[in-house]
């Protein structure tokens, strides 16, 4: 009972669309009608300014940290403590991806997944933002950011489970490499423009920040 409402919590709170609320509140109607058409922070910061982005930003990676916060106060588990709270927040990233309010159409996941991971795995996640920042600063390609953070914290994750530096639960693994292959699936077209010197660097001036630099 107590898993199974964690669990749909966790979904719910990542369907919520803040890319598309918050853009309203600065008179962009249907943020799916303009940019990229995708319901993430960087669409948002390029159509409705950098306010908006950072506050989707924000928003975005609190589903992520709530839904395994609600799934951490839980009195009991049927899974397991460590595992309510992996499942939980995986269920937010997927929530945001296909989200229920909007058709299951929804963005990238990058930064509910960074949300969910930074309560759970604090140092592998630590590793890849910093992965990140490095990445996007040095190329400007903020897709060819989040998709190399996601193997960096893959590996950072895999290597602390060999070495047995952290315990590190085998679910925990599991779900890094499942998560890591969903952002890459997710920024399939980015990859391509990439591939093809098509993709759009970003600009911390929105209306320079065209399609190809989209994310999240």
């Amino acid at each position: 009972m107590y898993d199974l409402l964690a669990i749909t919590g966790g979904y719910i709170l990542g369907s919520i669309p803040f890319a598309l609320i918050i853009s309203r509140l600065f008179g962009i109607r249907d943020i799916r009608e303009v940019g990229s058409g995708n319901i993430g922070a960087t669409n948002a910061w390029r159509a409705a300014g950098p306010a908006a982005g950072i506050m989707v930003t924000v928003g975005d990676i609190g589903k992520g940290v709530l839904a395994v916060f609600i799934a951490s106060l839980m009195p009991e588990s049927a899974l397991g403590a460590a595992n309510l709270k992996m499942i939980a927040g995986i269920a937010a990233v997927v929530g945001h991806v296909f989200p229920v309010f909007l058709l299951f159409r929804g963005g990238k996941g990058v930064n509910t997944a960074l949300g969910v991971m930074i309560m759970i795995l604090p140092i592998e996640t630590l590793i890849a933002l910093l992965g990140f920042i490095l990445i996007v600063v040095i190329s400007r390609y903020i897709s060819l950011g989040s998709v190399l953070a996601t193997v960096i914290f893959f590996t950072s994750v895999l290597t602390a489970y060999i070495l047995k530096l952290e315990d590190i639960p085998v679910l925990y693994l599991i779900v890094s490499g499942i998560l890591m292959l969903l952002i890459i699936i997710t920024h399939r077209t980015n990859i391509k423009r990439l591939l093809s010197g098509r993709e759009n660097r970003f600009s911390f001036h929105s209306r320079k920040n065209r399609e190809g630099a989209d994310n999240a």
